[in-house]
């Protein structure tokens, strides 16, 4: 008998992870709940202790791939420093966004977890005056690799991953083996990650039972709240920001690239996949925006593989979010990190749903939020994936167009 695809066994165990921890909160339901709620809490843990054992390594293997790819393309220096320049910006923005957003609107505010009890308790705040934990921050990005991997420190592995990355670059051939252990490492990762989500269906449905079964169910509400709040950000970064941007630098109309990206737009919003939309994504810049085939063939591919926009919008607001279901009031230095680890966290990170809870266990780790939140996120992902890949798709479109007029010009000059 065939099973269902991943998506549909993952929808069916959110459900009967839901109804399980209905009929748990029920009275009839009293003498089973401690043995229940205790096996759902083992099988949870190690859905995540799983996700945790694969993370550094895919990170660190992601980064460096990201970075060394450029090295094919030495000899576009102003056309990649232009891309990258633009992809940092707007990744940025769309942070700022997503932070003013859940600041100004504030899902899950009054509600707190009690499933994050204990993350709570071990949580540390920062007592320290803010100059001195940027200096301690700061000392703390360099660090042995050694060091920095095998205890899972994030932003150290980061930095170094960049390092090595741009080493490679500037090392050209001669490292060209190191750069294909590494791209051969994160394939190796992704198989295992693969692996890890075929018991994606039962430890979501373990979380959401243990979720629901110790919960105010009001924290239902609050996810309506901040499913608006995402969308509703995520749109305007889609739809004012970019379109903005680009009518500023190259006075192209808005409504005449909506109506040349419409097909890899809709494409990206039914895949919820960059990666599966990148032949529409091409074809539709470089016949329909008509941009040079040399600059399309490096911006759009790239920027399916950097350029992640409405992920980080999502991942800026949802950190807030977790955070205050958790009790805890991230400071403007964890609001830092958030911002830093969501931007970086995108290079390298392949443009596949699954990969994107990864991206989201590392935001959360950065600044020691509760991971089990996954089970929170996750039942809704795929309703906010859907606009905030069409979003990743539509900035490397624009991308394209702002690098061939900056570029162009450049050359002119």
């Amino acid at each position: 008998m065939k099973l269902p695809s991943l998506n549909t066994q993952i929808l069916i165990g959110c459900l009967l992870g839901l109804a399980g921890g209905a009929w748990l909160s029920s009275p009839g339901a009293a003498p089973v709940v401690p043995e229940v709620l205790y096996g759902a809490r083992m099988v949870g843990n190690l859905f995540l202790d799983l996700l945790r054992m694969v993370l550094v390594p895919l990170v660190f293997a992601s980064i460096v791939t990201g970075v060394a790819n450029l090295r094919a393309h030495d000899q576009m220096h102003r056309v990649w420093t232009t891309t990258l320049a633009f992809f940092f910006l707007t990744m940025g923005v769309a942070i700022v966004i997503g932070f003013g957003a859940a600041h100004l609107f504030r899902p899950g505010d009054g509600l707190q977890l009690e499933m994050f009890a204990e993350a709570t308790r071990n949580y540390q705040a920062r007592q320290m005056p803010l100059p001195d934990y940027i200096a301690q921050f700061m000392r703390g990005l360099f660090q042995n690799p050694f060091k920095a991997l095998a205890q899972g420190d994030i932003l150290a592995v980061v930095i170094v991953a960049l390092f090595l990355g741009i080493a490679l670059v500037v090392g050209g051939e001669r490292y060209r083996n190191i750069g294909r252990l590494m791209s051969e490492l994160q394939e190796l990762c992704l198989m295992v990650v693969g692996w890890i989500m075929r018991l994606a269906p039962l430890g979501l449905a373990a979380l959401l039972l243990q979720l629901v079964a110790t919960q105010n169910h009001a924290m239902l509400l609050s996810l309506g709240h901040f499913i608006a709040v995402v969308i509703g950000s995520t749109l305007f970064h889609g739809l004012v920001v970019l379109p903005l941007i680009l009518w500023l630098v190259t006075r192209h109309s808005p409504w005449q690239f909506l109506k040349g990206s419409r097909e890899a737009l809709l494409t990206a919003f039914v895949t919820s996949s960059s990666a599966a939309t990148l032949p529409v994504t091409l074809r539709c810049t470089e016949q329909h925006l008509h941009v040079r085939k040399d600059i399309a063939s490096f911006v759009v591919p790239l920027g399916a593989t950097v350029n992640m926009d409405g992920t980080a919008l999502y991942e800026a607001a949802a950190a807030l979010f977790i955070a205050r279901l958790a009790g805890i009031e991230l400071d403007i230095a964890s609001q830092l990190i958030v911002f830093f680890v969501a931007m970086l966290g995108a290079i390298g990170a392949p443009g596949i749903p699954s990969v994107g809870m990864l991206s989201m266990v590392l935001v959360l780790e950065s600044v020691g939020l509760p991971t089990e939140a996954i089970a929170i996120l996750l039942p809704i992902d795929r309703i906010l994936d859907t606009v905030r890949t069409a979003v990743n798709v539509e900035g490397d479109m624009i991308g394209s167009l702002v690098v061939q007029k900056l570029a162009g010009d450049a050359r002119e000059t």
